[in-house]
């Protein structure tokens, strides 16, 4: 935990916390005095327990020159916690505007000497765009760029892409179970910034995030991730540390960029590819592709032009011979001379 010197007391010197972690009573106070009900429909559950957050925070393994993005920071515990584990920048996106608006004050409460490195920003995750970009965002309550002298509330324009006030470089997040995957989907594509995170999800949801192929969990949440980087299991959650207390347990994915296989195809091809494939997942890739190929039997055609076996499952590719497949272009339809 780090400290810094404070008024010395005889001939000792005290010091205090440069962050002061929210406890159980006062996350369950602070959303009273909110009027903040924890929303199914946002997957809102809040994490309470201290030790928790910090274990996130030690997980990510942050740099002084990490720029961090946060999704769902809510209350902002383990906001604090990133900012004690020494983030030196870090972005909060949240969709709640009352939650939103509470933060920077609970980081001037909380950790007063590290709240310029903070940015809130209000908006849907799903609504970032590339850093720079065109973004309908305004700013309150500090500067909005990334050097900002204090914690900012960014009211973002959920109907339009935003650019957020920094590159972020680093995703540590404990994502919404509802939109788990569509938001870090979404967040490798536009952000090819991020390097690594580490996220909080679901643990039936980290189990796919992590399976290779030939697993019963793998499928199309897998391979996709698998385009962007790699990912492996980085710890469990139990549900008593969060308020309300969901009715599963939660998992931890450490995931590291790499890059995307070599193919001629682009992403979206190559993913309309893996959907069609686990869409009907018991059938053999002959017959999964058929509507993708426009027949069962160009299917077979481009699966053995791309070397895979067409009587394979869905199951049994790796994104890179997805990526294959989708590069193999149709066949031209013949044309019949006229003599």
């Amino acid at each position: 935990m780090s400290h810094r010197v404070g008024p010395q007391s005889g001939d000792g010197v005290t010091t205090e916390p440069l962050v002061r972690l929210l406890g159980p009573g006062e996350i369950r106070a602070l959303a009273g005095r909110l009027g903040v009900r924890p929303s199914k429909r946002l997957g809102q559950n809040f994490v309470v327990e201290q030790g928790t957050v910090r274990r996130i925070a030690v997980l990510a393994a942050l740099r002084p020159d990490d720029v961090v993005l946060e999704v769902g920071p809510g209350l902002g515990s383990l906001t604090l916690a990133l900012l004690e584990a020494g983030a030196g920048q870090l972005v909060a996106v949240e969709i709640d505007r009352a939650l939103a608006g509470e933060l920077p004050r609970t980081i001037a409460a909380h950790a007063p000497h590290l709240a310029g490195r903070t940015v809130v920003v209000t908006a849907d995750a799903l609504k970032i765009g590339e850093p720079g970009g065109s973004g309908g965002s305004g700013g309150s309550g500090g500067s909005g760029g990334s050097g900002g002298s204090g914690p900012a509330a960014l009211a973002g324009d959920r109907t339009a892409n935003l650019a957020l006030p920094a590159t972020p470089s680093v995703l540590v997040a404990n994502l919404p179970y509802n939109v788990a995957v569509p938001v870090l989907l979404h967040l490798l594509a536009v952000l090819p910034s991020l390097a690594r995170g580490l996220v909080m999800v679901q643990a039936e949801v980290a189990d796919r995030m992590c399976a290779g192929p030939g697993s019963r969990v793998y499928g199309t949440p897998s391979v996709k991730l698998a385009w962007y980087a790699g990912a492996r299991a980085a710890g469990t959650v139990p549900r008593s540390v969060f308020w309300p207390v969901p009715n599963v347990d939660s998992r931890l994915v450490a995931f590291t960029r790499h890059e995307s296989p070599v193919t001629t195809a682009s992403r979206e091809e190559v993913f309309a590819v893996i959907d069609a494939a686990f869409r009907q997942r018991r059938k053999t890739l002959r017959a999964a592709l058929s509507g993708w190929a426009g027949s069962a039997a160009e299917a077979e055609r481009r699966l053995r032009a791309a070397g895979i076996d067409p009587g394979l499952r869905g199951e049994s590719l790796g994104v890179a011979e997805f990526a294959r497949l989708a590069a193999v272009h149709p066949e031209l339809p013949r044309t019949i001379r006229s003599s």
